[in-house]
């Protein structure tokens, strides 16, 4: 690989890391808008819980984004970089400059799963059986007693 590529995506990849850890650092984790939940409505509990929760995953994407820098830059040092951790082929500049991180070719680079679907739908036919609401409803429902008809 040429040197002067080389050094471009090293500061690239070091830029970015410096950005993360930046961003890291400063992250505070959204506090309750109120003091006392006792006269609270439910639904602002549950919005400072989402946005707790979506800060934790932003959080955690950025750390994981800074470990596969960090394995990048590692990768430099080592001399391994720009080849392949699976096949060992020399991978295409043009992967490289637009993902600096990558240390697989395209060929082995994880594949997100294009359809997720919700886990019940592989417990639930697709065609609806006379005895789906019984197995459902052996998990209790909202029914009160007079709800039910004898």
């Amino acid at each position: 690989m040429n040197p002067q590529v080389m050094e471009k995506l090293r500061k690239q990849l070091e830029q970015e890391l410096q950005e993360i850890e930046q961003r890291l650092e400063e992250s505070e984790r959204p506090q309750a808008t109120e003091l006392s939940n006792y006269d609270n409505h439910p639904a602002d509990n549950a919005s400072d819980l989402t946005d707790q929760l979506t800060e934790m995953a932003i959080d955690e994407h950025r750390g994981d984004d800074a470990e596969e820098i960090k394995a990048a830059l590692q990768a430099m040092k080592d001399g391994t970089y720009g080849k392949c951790a699976v096949c060992g082929k020399e991978i295409p500049i043009g992967r490289l400059e637009a993902m600096p991180k990558a240390l697989t070719c395209v060929e082995h680079a994880e594949h997100k799963e294009d359809n997720l679907r919700p886990v019940e739908e592989d417990v639930l036919s697709s065609t609806p059986r006379s005895d789906d609401f019984i197995e459902l409803e052996e998990f209790g429902s909202s029914d009160t007693p007079q709800d039910k008809s004898f």
